[in-house]
C-alpha cells in the first residue's frame, strides 16, 4: 500500500468511489500487524483504492479526522468519510467491516 503525502491524501479521497486510508505510525506494533492484511483485502478488493497515512508526519488531517488511537482505518465514498475501524482486526473482520459501510 502506498505511502499517502498530504497532497495525495487529498486526492485520492476526494476522487468518485471508495478509498481506503489506513491511519498509522512506524512504531506501532498493531499498526505492523494491520497492513499485510490491508495489502491482502487491497488485491482482492480492487474496486477500492487504498492508502496508508503517517499520522506522526501528517498531525493536521490526524487532527482533522479526529485520529486519537491508531490503528485507525477510514472508508470513504466520493469524497465522505462513511466508516472508521479502530484497531487491529484479523483479515475476516476487516473485510466484513468494509463489506457493512458499503
Amino acid at each position: 500500500m502506498k505511502v499517502l503525502t498530504k497532497e495525495e491524501f487529498v486526492q485520492l479521497t476526494a476522487q468518485p468511489g471508495y478509498t481506503l486510508v489506513d491511519f498509522y505510525a512506524d512504531w506501532c506494533g498493531p499498526c505492523k500487524m494491520l497492513g499485510p492484511i490491508l495489502e491482502e483485502i487491497g488485491e482482492e478488493m480492487p474496486e477500492i483504492r487504498m492508502g496508508k497515512l503517517n499520522v506522526d508526519d501528517n498531525e493536521d488531517i490526524a487532527i482533522q479526522y479526529q485520529v486519537m488511537s491508531i490503528p485507525l482505518v477510514c472508508l470513504f465514498k466520493d469524497g465522505r468519510l462513511i466508516g472508521k475501524s479502530l484497531g487491529y482486526k484479523p483479515k475476516e473482520d476487516m473485510v466484513d467491516w468494509i463489506q457493512g459501510c458499503k
